[in-house]
């Protein structure tokens, strides 16, 4: 399945039902009098949460929705049928923006959240409604009230507890791979990854998180380079960050500087978030080389640095347990 993160859809909730003139005709009845009756709701406009969707690619095919008008009155003082509203499904963590991306409408972060973004028209009057003393049978009727209409820009934010970054190359895939049961793209060029992954960690019986891969990051990616930072949304509402840097490469102070530059262009509270610095690919790294690089690393983030061989799977328990710690810390608040 393809992802896509973001769709804009136009909608429309129903139009109310027509009122209809009508009298009372019946036997060894003198004066019937008036008896038309109202129309009916027109369909509200609904978005719903659901857990079994993590991409937007059905508004891609689909980017009209309409709900149906409300049934028209009836003689008889019968009032006409209300429309059924329109759900939409979208993934948790779908956000919901006005047609000039400028304010957010809703946030359904949550499964089975619903929102009504359209409200349907309400039904006209039947001349039942305008029967007076002084006009005992009223010819006049009511159009059903139009629905609302709009377009609206939706835009997916996964639902993950620790994200990772980095430069490209620098290990994430393979690292996803290694820890959960994902099956991201693997290759030796930079962005192999070109749409956000997720995997499920789990520790043990009783602890798991959910760990979400995001294309690499170059300087200048706030700007548009490279893939630019769009992406970056997905890790927004992570506990905490991985900050993957490959260790074999060389230059790892500049390596980190040029992410953490990154995060703090991009805003969303992503520079504050906690954030675990792991170099990777030990292996390929004499002792001297990993000793030296994790102590410039260190001295530079005023952090603590782990280091970790994702093919090898050496470090990798002892990186799993630090992330689990602080996604712990930040479900008890």
């Amino acid at each position: 399945m393809k992802f896509l993160d973001q769709a804009k859809i136009f909608i429309k909730s129903g139009d109310g039902g027509d009122g209809v003139v009508a009298f009372r005709r019946e036997k060894y009845v003198e004066f019937g009098g008036p008896d038309g009756g109202d129309g009916g709701r027109g369909g509200d406009i609904v978005f719903e949460s659901v857990e079994n969707l993590n991409t937007l690619i059905d508004f891609r095919y689909t980017q009209h929705f309409r709900a149906k008008k409300g049934g028209n009155g009836a003689g008889s003082d019968r009032t006409g049928a209300g429309a059924q509203p329109l759900v939409i499904k979208v993934p948790v963590g779908t956000q919901i923006f006005d047609d000039e991306r400028e304010n957010m409408l809703a946030d359904l972060d949550k499964p089975g959240m619903r929102i009504v973004l359209c409200k349907g028209g309400d039904g006209g009057f039947g001349n039942a409604r305008f029967k007076t003393s002084t006009n005992r049978a009223p010819r006049r009727a009511d159009k059903g009230w139009p629905g609302e209409e709009r377009w609206v820009w939706l835009r997916l934010k996964l639902i993950a507890d620790a994200g990772l970054v980095g430069l490209p190359n620098a290990g994430k895939s393979t690292f996803l791979k290694a820890v959960s049961g994902a099956n991201p793209k693997i290759a030796d060029y930079p962005f192999t990854t070109l749409h956000p992954q997720l995997g499920v960690v789990r520790l043990s019986m009783t602890e798991e998180f959910v760990l979400a891969d995001i294309p690499g990051l170059i300087e200048g990616a706030h700007e548009g380079t490279g893939l630019g930072d769009r992406f970056l949304g997905h890790v927004e509402r992570c506990a905490v960050l991985l900050h993957l840097i490959d260790g074999a490469a060389g230059g790892v102070v500049d390596a980190w500087r040029t992410i953490r530059h990154e995060l703090e262009a991009y805003g969303g509270g992503l520079s504050e978030k906690p954030e675990i610095i792991v170099l990777n690919k030990t292996d390929a790294m004499t002792p001297r080389e990993l000793s030296s690089r994790k102590a410039a690393l260190a001295k530079a983030s005023g952090a603590k640095v782990m280091a970790i061989c994702a093919v090898t799977g050496e470090g990798v328990k002892e990186v799993l347990r630090a992330l689990q710690n602080v996604i712990n810390e930040s479900r008890k608040s």
